[in-house]
C-alpha cells in the first residue's frame, strides 16, 4: 500500500471501528505494478472533450466512460422520505451526532418508522435479518418500545462509544465491533436467550 501511496489517513483500529475496511480484487497489486490500472489521488476533477482532467495533472486523462463510485448517502434519503419540516429536520440530527436510532433501526420521535440496514456491521446480510427478526417481534406486540427518554439515552451511549473510536466516521453508525453484543441485545427484547453456549467460560473463549 505504500509502494503505490494507497495508505489511508486513518489507522487499521479506525477502519475496523467504522467498517472501512474493503477487500482488494485479485491480482489488485500486480495490476498496479504491471500498469494496467494507474491510481489517481485527487480532490478536484472535471470533464473535457478528451475524457477527465484531474487535478494536479498536466494534461487530461483520455476516457471514453466514467463510473462514479461515490458510496451511498443514508442520512439523506432517510431525510428526504419526509416532506414535513419538521421530520427533516429531526430525522438524521445534527452533523455532529449519530443518526439517532435505537437499536439501529427506530428513530425515538417517529416510532411508526423503522429503518433497516443503515447502520452496518461484519456480516450485513446476517444484520438485517436479525433486525428484521426485531420489527416483526415488536408489530407483533412481543415487546414495546421503552420511552423517548430510555432510547434516547441508550443511543447517546452508543454514540460515545462510536466517537471514543472514530474521529470523523462515526456518523456511519458501524457496530462491527459490538456486532455479538448487539445481537444480544435483539435477543433479549425478543425473549430469546442470547447464550448459546453450556458455561460462561464457554461463552467467552468459544469460537461461534
Amino acid at each position: 500500500m505504500k509502494k503505490h501511496d494507497m495508505v489511508p489517513e486513518h489507522s487499521f483500529f479506525e477502519a475496523l471501528a467504522t467498517c472501512l475496511i474493503a477487500i482488494t480484487p485479485k491480482d489488485h497489486y500486480k495490476r498496479l505494478d504491471e500498469g494496467s490500472i494507474v491510481l489517481k489521488k485527487s480532490k478536484t476533477f472535471s470533464f473535457c472533450k478528451e475524457g477527465v482532467v484531474v487535478e494536479g495533472e498536466s494534461s487530461p486523462i483520455k476516457s471514453d466512460i466514467v463510473i462514479f463510485g461515490t458510496g451511498f448517502k443514508g442520512d439523506q434519503k432517510i431525510t428526504n422520505m419526509f416532506t414535513s419540516e419538521y421530520f427533516q429536520s429531526i430525522a438524521v440530527g445534527p452533523i455532529s451526532s449519530t443518526v439517532p436510532l435505537y437499536r439501529e433501526c427506530i428513530h425515538p420521535k417517529i416510532p411508526q418508522l423503522a429503518v433497516l440496514g443503515y447502520s452496518e456491521s461484519l456480516a450485513n446480510l446476517y444484520t438485517a435479518e436479525i433486525r428484521g427478526k426485531w420489527l416483526a417481534h415488536l408489530i407483533d406486540g412481543g415487546f414495546r418500545l421503552p420511552s423517548v427518554k430510555a432510547m434516547q439515552g441508550d443511543i447517546l451511549e452508543w454514540e460515545k462509544f462510536m466517537k471514543r473510536y472514530s474521529r470523523v466516521y462515526f456518523r456511519r453508525s458501524c457496530i462491527g465491533l459490538l456486532h455479538i453484543w448487539y445481537n444480544d441485545q435483539l435477543c433479549q427484547d425478543m425473549g430469546c436467550n442470547p447464550r448459546r453456549k453450556n458455561s460462561i467460560l464457554a461463552e467467552l473463549f468459544e469460537i461461534c
